[in-house]
């Protein structure tokens, strides 16, 4: 009775553990939606940044087209002359996934718009990573540590910063394609399913369909596989997680257009195939050891060897011969930059011009993963007692991901769900070893408080109770002597298990001694957690800051505070509304790329480049243009059949991302291609100034023509906000160029290209205009290479 009780007890509270689990998974996916959505509460359901406004547009179409024509879509407003298939050339997963919510949103009868369903996407797969993270770190250390790891991941503001509301871009949905897939994976080198294994594929195969971070996950899991095979700790459910992985999900990540053939031709994936044939030599070795004796295991293995070695001695030169062929050594610019930092800065300029792609400040660190800074070192520690494949390859996920973090500024978002689990497992780990002490010392305390009363009972009741039970036993004795016999072996037998029960304790027991040392003070446990309480509050109120301030801004609607207010600069809108409202359909807008996503889908009108940045020489062109005298960027402008230029310039109200700023990386990406711009001539001293000490090639460009044209009208002085210092040339004309508009807070200029003159010859023109002005026409019309 006493043991089903203890049972029932015991298996009522995993129930109302588990209901209480479920309650609080439940309470972090509201809380990870509701934090990002202070940029809708602050100001509205808009677009954020440049490239979600592509994904919005290609969402749009998909919606209203259907998926057929989304694949054979040859977008002509992009990259003209040359347009854009976009269904080969975009990762379809988050187009896919919001048009797949939309279409059964309305088959619902809820009537909700396109943007409305895309603005909201990345906070509803914020709550689904969370308890993808609450999965993955239960694999690894058990329910408390997940429980909290998804706890943090939810408003850890390095995610937040590519997930709140509006942010409708790739990462929306592929950090949660990336989670899921790394718990598929350890939930299968847990359990060695085949049905977990092909959960993994798909799940890698919508990775793929979402991000280009997919090579990270197919990198990863292969060094990880090695990683247990040199240790020693090859099993057979390693060979299930890994071996179905590579060859279904190769299979399927090859469907996508977007990747294609490059799943198996290009090096990122090189590794993946090198480690399967190494996984499927091991399996040989172990299974010939399984039916062999050892004196042919030690043949069999040397024969076995010698064909793997020869195996990889091949694949190794099939590689290396497919890498030596390519100028990349089969590498993508953005994998090149990873491996090597410097790469990009010195042949990939367009790569280097990110802001995304610089490496991050250690600032950067604290702002975007806080106090799990310092509770990841404790996490590592915890991972080790004791190691175990999945708590391995957690360390191994973090070790990843801080170096590439250290790279490029984007990969901070890749850092944030390992350092959330690392954090999660210090946490849980400091709790269990807390409240165990408190517990240990409050229950030593009442025993010790209660044990005097309870003996002094016990000797009242057994001296009360002993004579009834000696005359008891003197009339069972007399009545049924055969009955007493049986209860003395009765007893006997009860005194020799509970002799036996307390040898076998004693280990345990000594066991328990051991341990000793992880049971703390009572006054430095309370401490401790009232410690760890006020940490936790603080990373609250900092995730709650940066939600609300620092990520929650739309870059297209921008605001500051000063003595006057709250200032709201809506020029992006107001530009790009007047374009959609007084330019023909067919007119073609120039600009920076960075503008290309945002002009195509807000003003409807063709550009010239745009995010994509598929085609660098195109871009050297604009950025040619933009850093030649008016003229020449006149002739190149028309060439292109160009009929308005759109510049940004934040030096009236200090708004630092202006194209001024970005110019230098003009001039460097035109001289990258075109040898006659050259950097130099822009540099005063090395030093890149727009004052009085500018050199003449920079105070005679077009993009300083087109930011500060009329700019000495606004103060007399022609101070600029973002530069601090006065302009240099201040009052000239444009002779190709005409000003058509200029938002309210100057932030956004828009210039016609002027109609061609005639072109006439000699020094009296009135006395030319006959036939002999139509010859010279005819003659002074020489067509020049534009570029050169």
């Amino acid at each position: 009775m006493a043991t089903s009780k203890v049972e029932g007890s015991s298996s009522l509270r995993h129930a109302f553990g588990g209901v209480l689990s479920v309650f609080i998974l439940l309470l972090i996916g509201v809380v990870a939606f509701s934090i990002r959505l202070f940029s809708v509460i602050k100001y509205e359901s808009v677009i954020h940044e440049f490239d979600p406004y592509f994904n919005y547009r290609v969402t749009q179409f998909l919606s209203k087209n259907g998926i057929y024509d989304f694949w054979n879509w040859f977008d002509d407003r992009t990259w003209y002359p040359l347009g854009r298939v976009i269904g080969g050339t975009v990762y379809p997963g988050l187009t896919l996934t919001a048009g797949t919510m939309w279409k059964l949103a309305n088959s619902l009868n809820i009537p909700l718009s396109v943007e409305t369903v895309c603005v909201f996407t990345a906070p509803i797969f914020s709550a689904f990573a969370a308890w993808a993270t609450y999965l993955l770190t239960k694999e690894v250390k058990g329910t408390g540590a997940g429980i909290t790891a998804a706890a943090i991941l939810a408003m850890v503001p390095s995610y937040i910063s590519r997930s709140v509301a509006g942010s409708y871009d790739n990462e929306a949905v592929a950090i949660f394609a990336l989670i899921f897939t790394f718990y598929l994976y350890i939930k299968t080198l847990n359990t060695g399913s085949l049905f977990y294994a092909t959960l993994n594929s798909l799940a890698y195969f919508y990775m793929v369909c979402s991000w280009g971070g997919y090579t990270f996950i197919i990198n990863l899991i292969p060094m990880h596989v090695l990683l247990c095979i040199v240790t020693g700790r090859y099993s057979s459910r390693l060979y299930i997680a890994y071996a179905p992985l590579v060859v279904l999900g190769t299979l399927l990540a090859a469907l996508v257009p977007v990747v294609g053939f490059n799943a198996v031709m290009t090096s990122e994936h090189f590794g993946s195939f090198l480690v399967f044939i190494i996984i499927h030599v091991v399996a040989l070795v172990y299974y010939i050891k399984g039916i062999l004796t050892p004196r042919l295991f030690k043949v069999a293995t040397t024969l076995v060897l010698t064909v793997g070695i020869a195996v990889c001695a091949v694949v190794v030169a099939i590689l290396v011969a497919l890498v030596a062929s390519s100028p990349t050594k089969g590498w993508s610019g953005r994998s090149l930059s990873l491996l090597d930092p410097t790469y990009a800065s010195k042949y990939i300029p367009i790569i280097a011009s990110v802001s995304e792609h610089q490496p991050p400040t250690w600032p950067s660190y604290f702002m975007d993963i806080n106090v799990l800074a310092f509770l990841v070192p404790a996490g590592i520690v915890a991972c080790f007692l004791p190691l175990s494949d999945a708590s391995s390859f957690a360390v191994l996920y973090l070790v990843t991901s801080v170096y590439f973090s250290g790279v490029m500024v984007r990969l901070m978002l890749v850092l944030a769900p390992a350092a959330c689990i690392m954090s999660g497992i210090a946490l849980s780990e400091a709790f269990g070893v807390l409240t165990r002490s408190m517990k240990f010392h409050i229950t030593k305390y009442f025993e010790c408080s209660h044990t005097e009363a309870p003996a002094k009972l016990g000797e009242s009741t057994s001296t009360e109770s002993s004579a009834p039970l000696e005359n008891m036993t003197k009339s069972d004795t007399t009545e049924k002597p055969e009955v007493a016999r049986k209860e003395k072996v009765a007893r006997r037998k009860q005194k020799k298990e509970k002799e036996l029960t307390e040898n076998a304790h004693v280990k345990p027991v000594s066991a328990k001694k051991e341990k000793r040392p992880l049971v703390l003070p009572l006054e430095a446990s309370i401490v401790s957690v009232f410690l760890l309480i006020v940490l936790g509050g603080l990373y609250v109120l900092h995730c709650v800051w940066a939600a609300a301030e620092a990520y929650s801004a739309p870059s297209i609607v921008l605001t500051s505070h000063s003595h006057d207010g709250l200032h709201v600069f809506d020029d992006f809108r107001e530009a790009y509304a007047w374009l959609r409202h007084n330019t023909e359909v067919d007119d073609k807008v120039a600009s920076w790329w960075d503008y290309g996503y945002q002009t195509t889908a807000m003003a409807n009108r063709t550009v010239i480049v745009d995010n994509n940045t598929w085609n660098n020489t195109h871009i050297a062109t604009v950025g040619t243009a933009m850093s030649s005298p008016e003229k020449a960027a006149w002739e190149i402008f028309n060439s292109l059949d160009v009929k308005y230029v759109l510049v940004v310039f934040g030096g009236l109200v200090g708004y630092p991302s202006d194209d001024i700023n970005k110019f230098l990386w003009m001039v460097r990406i035109g001289g990258g291609v075109f040898p006659h711009i050259k950097e130099a001539d822009y540099l005063k001293d090395g030093q890149y100034r727009v004052d009085a000490q500018a050199t003449h090639t920079m105070l005679n460009c077009l993009m300083y023509k087109l930011s500060y044209y009329r700019f000495v009208e606004t103060d007399g002085k022609g101070f600029d906000r973002v530069r601090r210092y006065e302009i240099g040339k201040k009052h000239f004309k444009l002779t190709h160029f005409e000003e058509v508009f200029t938002t309210h807070h100057w932030m956004v200029r828009i210039y016609k290209l002027k109609p061609q003159k005639n072109r006439i010859r000699g020094k009296s023109r009135k006395s030319k205009l006959g036939s002999k002005s139509t010859s010279s026409k005819s003659g002074g019309m020489t067509h020049k290479n534009p570029w050169n």
